[in-house]
């Protein structure tokens, strides 16, 4: 399928790289469902005292039950670094590893990360995840070194299918001059 308008094709680009645009990629069901000790911990470290995370009723009566805080949403959707039974590191954003890898620039930085959410993150959701490759920029030279931007959403569905959220990430993949 050719990529839609709003995605970026250039030429220099590997014809496999190239074919990623637009393409669901990664499809993933996190590891641990959605859980109030989490919740609680991460407001805590910031003092967040907003009762819709801490007061049962509160929630029940503002967004029909709990939900987790939406600065938490990745959260949900990272892998523990060490899992019983799996064999190679997991990663959250592997669509950003083999760009890295593919088209051999083996430093990179998120330059941006932007975040639009649709339904509420609830207690007990086990989020599900997929990787969509917007664009590749031809090669730049900055004061890191020389490279390509590239932007990929994560989209994020419960498990009824609703999207909770998607996040844009703009990356730059680069070698040290």
């Amino acid at each position: 399928m050719p990529p839609a308008a709003s995605e970026k094709v250039v030429d220099d680009l590997p014809v496999e790289v190239q074919s990623w645009i637009g393409q669901r990629r990664y499809t993933q069901l996190g590891e641990f469902d959605v859980e109030r000790g989490y919740i609680f911990t991460s407001c805590a470290s910031v003092q967040n005292g907003n009762p819709l995370y801490w007061d049962e009723k509160a929630a029940e009566v503002i967004t029909g039950g709990p939900i987790a805080p939406p600065s938490m949403i990745s959260v949900w959707f990272r892998p523990h670094y060490w899992s019983p039974g799996r064999s190679e590191e997991a990663l959250a954003l592997q669509l950003h590893f083999d760009l890295k890898a593919q088209l051999e620039l083996p430093e990179a930085v998120m330059t941006d990360n932007t975040i639009i959410f649709h339904e509420p993150v609830r207690v007990g959701d086990r989020l599900r995840t997929t990787q969509i490759l917007r664009s590749v920029s031809a090669l730049k030279k900055t004061k890191l070194g020389t490279g390509r931007f590239w932007v990929f959403d994560v989209e994020i569905e419960n498990a009824q299918g609703e999207l909770c959220a998607v996040e844009t990430y703009t990356g730059f993949g680069y070698r040290k001059e």
